[in-house]
């Protein structure tokens, strides 16, 4: 029967019990333990017996399992060497702690010499031998944790968790799940209590360890003592279990990962167990069922931090309203694909499928079925899937259907509430997928989570989008908490780890807003950088300039300047470009215009520039202007890449090149025009990371010789990824330098021209605008700004973040959050949503916008009359 929280304490104690969890990070340093005594402190002044559950020192099982190695492999002195390592380890925190401990520990070193010293010459380690030497870490971290706490004042009793904890007996668990992850019964217990509510005293014990009937020691699995404190807490009836770890509280993200991952205030059991089961690791899954089964809540909180809020787990929602809570991930995953065309209507296929899954001891995470196809995933957390497992299991599979093992894999969950209802506003998310090869989706049948299964190296990528625009801009409530780098007012290092250009020339930026209300100011010495940068890829002949990009006469003397062609798509670039640029040849410049008019393609060719052609129709309908002219053809490899759909310019649904299964038609129509095709171009999109992307379009590019025998340029296009956020990842240069000459080595006869944009320019360019108003709507608050969409139309057109700052207060903190909007009379003239902006900001400040120096003054316009930006270079 279920105990209502309000009788806590009531069955065999006169006060009611906390159990208090801390992991092997919590008690390895002095400074934690001082946290540690206060905490027990304040829960003793609340008026509640405290029982202390914690882990073996950080480090210790790594030492254990060497230790076990040793002298598995008769090599006395590495056995020697690894104990002496896990003795000076604990004897530095005695040492640290100002103990005297040392002499309590030495029978449990013993323990582990005599334990050790059978292992010689044995083929394997028995799992019961295993789970003793394991459990060691546990007893010796808990009898200087007991020592500590009497010394510092705090009466406490150490007892052995294997007095307590018991072992269930399992139907059909085999001899190692016994004994390395073993399952307890946690039904409140009056004796326990009794037992256990010595007056006075603080009770420490240990995590992860249990007994079984025969009283041998056994193992609670990974996460073990997470689940030890849980059955403490259902055996003591507990007021409340407190987890207390190195982050405070969970997390929609890996906060070590993804800065502006948001604090989880409060989750339901439910909640939290798709979280933990779907990849977060501050708290393990099997801790949540004991507290669910007897309603004991759980707080997830940071020992160095204790300070803070943490993460409340109960039965009731706060609140029903559907969310997107979290993004997790898992990697490690392993799919098994099961294909059989005799399945279709074959009544128990599941069934026998299922049955030997079962008899081999896997455990099956997701299912996904067709009328030929079953496909599941295999969490690596819960089995042990080695070359043998696998091949076990593709052998008994073998006699329903052909198995395909596919892996390593990485499941993304979006998780929160009611999923289901907001399936429709995921559109943006799912966007993110297009170019991913996508094994397996699963909708859970509890309405919390919607799961994709992708290649492993394209996991952590995945989560970050998804986190920043389904999770990041949701405005702080009861659930989502702020960030953490707000939290701890830090961001992730940039990996170039240098401050961006605007910082060191804010004064002069400043100074250029006199009598402004906008502007667009770009950076030379940072092009140059740039223009460096793609000049060094020793793989690739030309690089062009895409002046689309910004067409700035300044910015494009600069590039040509620094060694850079130029790529136009219209007559009036070209003409802009030959204007900007006194030395620029036309056979400097790669035209590759999109659906023009027949007068731009012969003005083109008379003029000298190398023409790109990607469409039939000229050839089929003005075959006479191509005649004896050297010509570029634009393919599309059926592939489109990139942050939004708008900027993938490959695949059927792209108005851009000439589709593969219409080359040999093009191949036989530019012949008999008398053209000849001396260069193959493809571009599959903008913002791309993957390096691979370009190789890939290589490869593709060169088996297309067959039809175009006189090629001698592959231009594999740009669309060269830049970081849109401080601390988000630069594109690998050097990894696309190597991949691009691992194809030139292999293919001599052939050149690579690259054609970047954004790349060249992007960080370049801060936009300067003018707070004008500031408006409160409920719990929204507004910042407008002198020019909105007119002058920067990425954010409402492609959904594009840009980090803004307050350059007026660049040194005061920034915790307000906001939207930062325009004058523009249009709903979607947002230049950033659910920003933070110093409290402070006010009329006059002037706001500085990041990574504008692409396709924001080049898309500019007049619309409502207002004037965009002007721009400056400096």
């Amino acid at each position: 029967m279920t105990t209502k929280i309000s009788d806590r304490g009531s069955l065999g104690s006169k006060l009611p019990w906390v159990v208090l969890k801390f992991g092997g990070t919590s008690v390895s340093s002095v400074t934690n333990w001082s946290h540690i005594a206060r905490i027990v402190r304040e829960r003793l002044a609340a008026g509640l017996q405290v029982l202390v559950v914690h882990s073996a020192l950080s480090g210790v099982t790594d030492r254990l399992e060497k230790l076990l190695t040793a002298g598995l492999q008769s090599d006395s002195s590495a056995a020697d060497a690894a104990l002496a390592d896990l003795v000076a380890l604990h004897h530095q925190l005695i040492c640290d702690l100002n103990i005297d401990a040392l002499p309590i520990l030495q029978p449990h070193f013993l323990d582990l010499q005599t334990l050790i010293s059978p292992l010689a010459g044995l083929e394997h380690i028995d799992d019961r031998t295993r789970a003793a030497v394991m459990a060691i870490g546990e007893l010796l971290s808990t009898k200087i944790g007991a020592t500590y706490l009497n010394h510092q004042g705090l009466a406490s009793q150490w007892f052995d968790a294997r007095t307590v904890l018991r072992a269930e007996v399992r139907e059909a668990s085999s001899v190692k799940s016994n004994y390395l992850s073993a399952t307890c019964d946690f039904k409140p217990n009056t004796k326990v209590q009794k037992t256990l509510s010595v007056f006075g005293k603080v009770m420490i014990t240990q995590g992860f360890i249990a007994s079984d009937s025969s009283g041998d020691t056994v193992l609670l699995g990974r996460g073990g003592s997470d689940t030890s404190s849980a059955y403490f807490a259902a055996l003591l009836d507990a007021q409340h279990l407190e987890i207390w770890t190195d982050v405070p509280g969970m997390f929609s993200a890996n906060p070590r990962v993804t800065s502006a991952a948001r604090q989880l205030l409060e989750l339901t059991y439910d909640e939290a167990q798709e979280i933990a089961t779907a990849g977060a690791k501050v708290l393990h899954p099997r801790c949540l069922l004991p507290a669910r089964q007897y309603q004991i809540p759980i707080y997830v909180f940071a020992t160095n931090a204790s300070n803070l809020l943490g993460t409340r787990i109960t039965q009731e929602p706060i609140t029903e309203v559907a969310q997107v809570k979290a993004i997790c991930m898992r990697k490690g995953v392993t799919l098994v694909s099961m294909d059989s065309p005799g399945m279709w209507h074959q009544v128990g296929f599941l069934a026998d499928a299922f049955q030997i899954f079962k008899h081999l001891g896997i455990s099956i995470d997701l299912v996904s079925t067709s009328e030929t196809n079953v496909t599941v995933s295999l969490d690596p957390q819960v089995n042990t899937l080695d070359s043998k497992a696998i091949q076990d299991l593709k052998n008994a599979l073998s006699i329903l259907c052909r198995a395909e093992i596919i892996g390593p894999c990485a499941s993304v969950s979006v998780v929160g509430r009611n999923i289901r209802s907001i399936l429709h506003k995921l559109g943006d998310a799912l966007q993110l997928f297009a170019d991913q090869k996508i094994y397996l989706v699963s909708q859970a049948a509890n309405n919390l989570n919607l799961t994709f299964v992708v290649d492993e190296d394209q996991g952590d990528r995945l989560v970050n989008d998804l986190h920043e625009l389904l999770v990041r801009p949701a405005r702080v409530d009861a659930v989502l908490g702020p960030t953490w780098e707000k939290l701890f007012q830090t961001k992730l290092p940039a990996s170039k780890n240098i401050l961006p250009w605007w910082r060191s020339r804010r004064n002069e930026l400043i100074s250029l807003m006199k009598n402004k209300e906008c502007i667009y100011v770009y950076d030379s010495k940072t092009i140059q950088e740039r223009c460096k940068s793609l000049l060094n890829l020793n793989s690739v002949s030309r690089v062009s300039y895409a002046m689309k990009a910004n067409s700035h006469p300044d910015v494009l003397a600069l590039v040509h300047r620094c060694g850079l062609s130029i790529e136009c798509v219209s007559r009036g670039e070209i003409e802009r470009a030959l204007k900007s640029i006194n030395a620029l040849r036309p056979a400097d410049i790669l035209f590759t215009p999109n659906f023009a008019c027949r007068d731009e393609y012969v003005w083109a060719l008379e003029l000298g520039v190398q023409l790109t052609l990607d469409n039939l129709h000229p050839l089929n309908y003005w075959p006479e202007i191509f005649k004896n002219r050297n010509l570029f053809v634009r393919v599309d490899l059926g592939v489109g890449r990139g942050h939004h759909l708008h900027v993938r310019t490959g695949g059927e649904h792209s108005k851009f090149g000439v589709a593969i299964h219409d080359l040999p038609q093009f191949a036989r129509t530019a012949y008999q025009a008398g053209a000849r095709i001396v260069g193959l171009h493809s571009h599959a999109g903008s913002g791309v990371f993957d390096v691979h992307n370009w190789s890939e379009t290589a490869y593709s590019l060169s088996l297309l010789k067959e039809f175009f025998p006189e090629v001698k340029v592959l231009d594999i296009g740009g669309g060269l990824g830049v970081p849109d956020r401080d601390g988000a990842e630069n594109l690998d240069i050097s990894a696309l330098n190597a991949v691009l000459f691992s194809f030139t080595e292999s293919h001599p006869d052939l050149q690579l021209w690259l054609e970047p944009g954004r790349f060249v320019i992007a960080e370049a360019g801060v936009l300067l605008v003018r707070v004008t108003q500031l408006k409160t709507k409920g719990t929204s608050m507004y910042v407008g700004v002198s020019t909105g969409m007119n002058s920067l139309i990425r954010p409402a057109l492609y959904g594009a973040h840009h980090d803004i700052v307050n350059l007026s207060r660049l040194s005061t903190p920034a915790t307000l959050l906001v939207d930062v909007v325009g004058p523009i009379c249009e709903a979607g003239d947002v230049l950033g949503h659910a920003l933070y902006l110093p409290a402070e900001t006010c009329e006059g400040d002037i706001l500085l916008i990041t990574t504008v120096g692409a396709y924001g003054a080049a898309m500019s316009s007049q619309y409502n009359l207002r004037l965009a930006a002007p721009e400056i270079l400096i």
